[in-house]
C-alpha cells in the first residue's frame, strides 16, 4: 500500500464509478437511483426467496404456487435487469478502460447464476437454480454502492461558503451622504463606508478613519489588526470598534477572497481517491473467478462431462466467488467506524481519506483557532512596587471594562475567570493610539501601551518585560497617579487540549508541525510550548498549500484547520481534518470533521483510521482467502474423491463467508 507521498496530494487512479469530479447533482441523482433500485429489488427478493426450493427446505416449509418456477424466472429477470442495471453498465465502463473491477466481477457473477439458473427452469441444463442466490447478490451489492455513494465529498459547496463570507451590500458615500449598493456595483475609485462589526466589503486602503480590524480567518492572525488612513483592507475581514472609510482598489475576481476560492477550485479539481482495497481485491478475484471459471467449463467437456455439468461446475466456481463478503468487506467496517467516530466526537466525510489517514507520517496544525482559542487572554502577569496579582487584573479590568478593543476583552475576561469584583471608576476616556485612563477613589488610573511608557519617560527596568515581547506577546501597563503598578503580556492563549494532543501523535511516531500567519515570535513561543518539530510563521493564505506541498515532499501529510485561509491547504493535504467551531468553508474542504474543536480528535481519528484498516485487511483476506480453497473445490478437483460442490453448496458456503466477515467488523465496536 506504499504510494508516492510527493507533492502530488491525491492524485492517484480512482475508480470510474466514484470519480469526484462528477458536478454534484450528477452524485445526487446517481445515489437516488441506487435507492430506488435498492427498494424495488428487496421488496421483489421477498417472494423470490420464498419461492426457491433451497430457501424452503432450509426453513422447513413447502409452498406450492402452479408455475411457481415460471414466475420465480420473471420476478428475478425483473431484478437481474433493473437492480443489476448499474453494474451490467459498469461493466461496460470497465472494459472500455481495460481495467476489470468490482462492477465486472459482480456483473459476471450475476450473469451466470441468472444465466445458469434460467437454463434449468427452461429445462436446457438439469440441477438446481439459485435465483435466490442472485436477488441477494444484487441487493447487498446495491446497498453497499448506496452507503458508499452517500459519502462522497461535494465540493461544490466549499466555494459556495466561500462566497457567502463577502457581503451582499457597500455603503457608497455620494453627495455627502450613503447609498447602500450591491458590492459588484462598486469599482475602483469608490468610497464606501465601514461601521463598527461590519465586514469590508472589498479590497481597499483606509482614507479615513481608525479601527483595528479581525482579519484571523482570512489571514490567520490572531491579533486585531491596527489600520490607520494609508493601510490597506481585505475584502471580508471584520472591522472592530472605529467607523472607517474605504477607497475600492479592487473588485470581483481581482480580491483577495476570490484569489482564494479560485486555490480552493482547483485543488479540488486536482484531487483524486486512492485505489480501495476492495477494488484492488476484486480485480486480482475478477481475474481468477474468470480463468478458473473458463478453465473448469473447458476441462470438463475435454474429459467428457456433458455441458450440464460442465455449465454446473463453472457456475458453481462463479457462485463461489460472488463479491457478497468481497462486497461487504469494506462497508461493514465503514459503518460500524463511522458510527463509532460519530459518537467519539468526528464526522468522516471522505471514507477514502479517513482510510488513507492510517499512513500518515506529519500532521501540520493551524495556529489561530486549532492549538489556540484564537482569542486574547492574558498569559502573564508582573507586578510592581508591593502590588499583587489580583490587585493588578481588578484594577486594569475596570479601566478596560469600558472599551470593545480585544486586548481590553481579554483583561476583563482574566478578572472575570479569576473571580474578581471590579472596583468603581468615573471620568472614562481613551488616550488615542496609547491607551485608556480613569479616576478611581481620587487616584487616575491608566492601562497604557508600550508607546505611552516611551513618551513619558518611564523605565520598567524588569528584563521579564522584553522577554515577554521578545515571545511576541501584547504588554500592556497599569499606572496609578503616573507609578508603574503591574504589566499584563496577553496572548492568543494555547488550547489546554493541544499539549495532549501533541504527544499523543507523537507516541505513534507521527511528526507534528504548524502553520500560521502570525509573526515568527508568537510562532516560536507557541511551537516551544507544545514541543512541536517544526513550525512555518508569516505564511499567507496562498502560500498554505504550497507549504503543505513542501511538506508532503518529506511525508504523507494531514493538514488540521479551522478558517477560511486554511481551505485551499486542507484540500492539498493528504488528510484534510476541520476543526469543527470553526468556518463553514474549512469545515466544507475537508475529509474529516472534529465537532468538538479539540484537537486531541486528530490523533483519535487517526488510531480509529488504524484499527479500521486493520479490520479491513483481516475482512479482505477472509473473503478473497476461503476462495483458495473453495474454487478448487466448486472446480471438482476431489471430485474423483466423491467431494463436489453443488451450486446452491457453494451459495451457502459463500453466504457463511458473509456471515463471518459480519460478525469481524461489529468486533471493531469491542
Amino acid at each position: 500500500m506504499d504510494h508516492d507521498h510527493g507533492a502530488t496530494g491525491r492524485h492517484e487512479a480512482q475508480p470510474a464509478e466514484a470519480s469526484q469530479k462528477k458536478p454534484p447533482e450528477t452524485h445526487h441523482h446517481a445515489l437516488e437511483d441506487f435507492r430506488r433500485r435498492f427498494i424495488a429489488s428487496t421488496i421483489l427478493t421477498v417472494p423470490i426467496l420464498l419461492l426457491s426450493p433451497q430457501v424452503q427446505a432450509l426453513l422447513g416449509i413447502t409452498i406450492t404456487i402452479p408455475g411457481s418456477d415460471y414466475l420465480l424466472l420473471t420476478l428475478a429477470t425483473v431484478v437481474y435487469l433493473y437492480g443489476g442495471w448499474p453494474f451490467l453498465t459498469g461493466i461496460v465502463s470497465e472494459l472500455r478502460v481495460r481495467m476489470p473491477g468490482m462492477m465486472t466481477l459482480i456483473a459476471v457473477a450475476i450473469t451466470v447464476a441468472y444465466a445458469y439458473s434460467s437454463a434449468v427452469v427452461l429445462g436446457i441444463v438439469g440441477g438446481e437454480g439459485f435465483f435466490w442466490e442472485l436477488a441477494t447478490l444484487i441487493d447487498i451489492m446495491l446497498l453497499g454502492h448506496w452507503v458508499e455513494m452517500r459519502s462522497v465529498l461535494g465540493a461544490s459547496r466549499a466555494l459556495e461558503e466561500l462566497v457567502r463570507v463577502m457581503p451582499s451590500e457597500a455603503h457608497l458615500l455620494r453627495d455627502g451622504g450613503t447609498e447602500d449598493v450591491p458590492v459588484d456595483r462598486l469599482t475602483p475609485g469608490d468610497r464606501v463606508l465601514v461601521r463598527p462589526g461590519e465586514k469590508v466589503p472589498v479590497d481597499g486602503v483606509v482614507i479615513e478613519g481608525a479601527t483595528s480590524v479581525n482579519e484571523a480567518m482570512l489571514t490567520g492572525e490572531s491579533r486585531p489588526v491596527e489600520k490607520r488612513p494609508g493601510d490597506a483592507v481585505i475584502g471580508g475581514a471584520i472591522n472592530g470598534e472605529g467607523s472607517i472609510v474605504v477607497e475600492v482598489r479592487k473588485t470581483g475576481a481581482e480580491t483577495y477572497l476570490a484569489q482564494v476560492i479560485d486555490l480552493v477550485r482547483k485543488a479540488q479539481e486536482s484531487r483524486s481517491r486512492t485505489q480501495d482495497l476492495a477494488d484492488r481485491a476484486a480485480f486480482l478475484l475478477v481475474m481468477i473467478a474468470l480463468s478458473i471459471g473458463a478453465v473448469t467449463f473447458a476441462g470438463w467437456l475435454v474429459v467428457g462431462a456433458g455441458p450440464g455439468f460442465a455449465v454446473e461446475r463453472a457456475a458453481t466456481v462463479m457462485v463461489i466467488a460472488c463479491p457478497h463478503a468481497l462486497g461487504l468487506a469494506v462497508p461493514l467496517v465503514v459503518a460500524v467506524s463511522t458510527a463509532l467516530a460519530a459518537r467519539s466526537g468526528f464526522l468522516i466525510r471522505d471514507r477514502t481519506a479517513f482510510e488513507r489517514a492510517k499512513d500518515l507520517q506529519a500532521v501540520v496544525f493551524d495556529k489561530t483557532g486549532t492549538l489556540t482559542t484564537g482569542r486574547f487572554g492574558v498569559t502573564d502577569i508582573l507586578t510592581f512596587g508591593g502590588a499583587t496579582e489580583d490587585d493588578v487584573v481588578r484594577t486594569a479590568a475596570a479601566v478596560e471594562a469600558h472599551s470593545e478593543h480585544p486586548i481590553a476583552r481579554g483583561v476583563v475576561r482574566s478578572a472575570e475567570e479569576r473571580g474578581l469584583s471590579l472596583i468603581p471608576l468615573e471620568n472614562f476616556r481613551a488616550i488615542p493610539g496609547k491607551g485608556v485612563e480613569a479616576e478611581a477613589a481620587g487616584r487616575t488610573v491608566r492601562v497604557v501601551s508600550p508607546g505611552y511608557l516611551a513618551e513619558q519617560g518611564i523605565e520598567t527596568g524588569d528584563e521579564r518585560v522584553g522577554a515577554l515581547q521578545r515571545q511576541g506577546k501584547t504588554v500592556v501597563f497599569l499606572l496609578e497617579d503616573g507609578r508603574l503598578t503591574g504589566a499584563l503580556a496577553l496572548a492568543d492563549i494555547i488550547r489546554p487540549e493541544s499539549g495532549e494532543a501533541i504527544s499523543r501523535l507523537k507516541e505513534m511516531g507521527i511528526r507534528c508541525m504548524m502553520l500560521s500567519g502570525d509573526n515568527p515570535d508568537v510562532a516560536a513561543w507557541v511551537a516551544g510550548e507544545l514541543g512541536l518539530d517544526e513550525f512555518f510563521a508569516g505564511v499567507l493564505p496562498h502560500e498554505k498549500a504550497e507549504k503543505i506541498r513542501e511538506v508532503q515532499r518529506r511525508y504523507r501529510v494531514a493538514m488540521v484547520g479551522d478558517g477560511i485561509n486554511d481551505a485551499p491547504a486542507l484540500v492539498q493535504a493528504d488528510v484534510g481534518i476541520a476543526i469543527g467551531a470553526g468556518t463553514d468553508v474549512a469545515v466544507e474542504s475537508a475529509d474529516i470533521v472534529l465537532v468538538r474543536s479539540d484537537p486531541r480528535d486528530a490523533a483519535a481519528v487517526i488510531d480509529l483510521s488504524k484499527k479500521t484498516y486493520r479490520k479491513m485487511f483481516e475482512n479482505l483476506l477472509w473473503a478473497t482467502g476461503y476462495n483458495t480453497v473453495a474454487i478448487p473445490l466448486a472446480a471438482g478437483v476431489l471430485f474423483g474423491a466423491g467431494i463436489v460442490l453443488t451450486p446452491a453448496a457453494g451459495a451457502v458456503l459463500m453466504s457463511a463467508s458473509t456471515v463471518i466477515v459480519a460478525i469481524n467488523a461489529r468486533l471493531l465496536r469491542v
